[in-house]
């Protein structure tokens, strides 16, 4: 039943996502506003899953040997989510989700090569598959399509997407999934709201709620997405993942009136063939 954990996450990630485009839309709350109070928020909601659950915690996981690691990812989480909203109060939803795709190349060939346990060819060719529909999806007269301001998260996503896989893998042969979320979020919570302290108080009241249950869904999602990298591994979990840009496409289109692209959906279709071949092929 691993199979559930990156698709269960893959449908909270999709539905908080549409919220946040949806609270990025209200008047005075652009990225700053929203990343300097919503990892906060996520690290409380973090806490109470943590003094419920009572996993394991030592101090020796901060301070032993994969403290390079945790500072590698507190790092790289930082500079993704400032780009990546800054990017969502700029361009479409369904973009994004569809330019985040992109990064599972680099992550599935990196994965497949410096980790042993993620040689699964079941695994990995149906992922580099959906992954190449997606960058034909946006392939338009000689040149990819992108918007200006989307570029330096297309670039660091590339870039850096590998890195950051690896370091949650690694953690998370030591970590406990929740006990992880929760110091990264708590030092994402510490570092944002010291940036982004001041547009926090221009958020408006009809405003909060949304913040309150989007980051109640991506906490719950993360947690999730960790538990299934720990059981499943990288390839596995971020090609049934994929599905959540398929369901925030959608979302996109029946709920934001966004126009449908007719290439874009034909690559999802692709994604979704993709993780069926999969699935049937890995538990053969």
């Amino acid at each position: 039943m691993n199979f559930l954990l990156p698709i269960l996450a893959a449908v909270l990630q999709a539905a908080s996502f549409t919220l946040d485009k949806v609270i990025l839309s209200v008047r005075r709350v652009d990225f700053r506003a929203y990343t300097g109070m919503s990892f906060p928020l996520v690290f409380f909601i973090t806490l109470i899953i943590f003094l419920i659950f009572r996993p394991p915690f030592s101090s020796e996981l901060i301070y032993g040997g994969l403290f390079w690691w945790l500072l590698v990812s507190i790092i790289l989480s930082v500079g993704s989510n400032i780009l990546f909203y800054r990017a969502l109060d700029q361009d479409k939803l369904n973009e994004l989700e569809t330019i985040g795709l992109l990064s599972v190349i680099p992550v599935v060939i990196f994965s497949g090569i410096f980790f042993t346990d993620e040689r699964n060819f079941f695994v990995l060719i149906p992922a580099l598959a959906a992954s190449t529909a997606i960058i034909w999806s946006h392939w338009k007269g000689g040149h990819f399509l992108i918007k200006k301001d989307t570029r330096p998260f297309l670039i660091f996503s590339l870039a850096i997407a590998p890195l950051s896989a690896a370091a949650s893998k690694v953690l998370l042969t030591a970590w406990h999934p929740i006990s992880l979320e929760l110091f990264r979020s708590g030092a994402l919570a510490a570092i944002m709201g010291f940036l982004f302290a001041g547009k926090m108080q221009k958020i408006p009241d009809r405003a909060v709620l949304l913040l309150i249950l989007t980051n109640v869904l991506t906490t719950a999602a993360w947690i999730l997405f960790f538990f299934s990298y720990q059981r499943s591994g990288i390839i596995y979990t971020m090609l049934l993942f994929s599905l959540q840009p398929l369901l925030v496409y959608f979302a996109a289109i029946f709920l934001l009136k966004e126009k449908l692209n007719h290439k874009k959906f034909i690559a999802f279709l692709i994604v979704l063939a993709s993780i069926v071949v999969a699935q049937i092929f890995s538990q053969a």
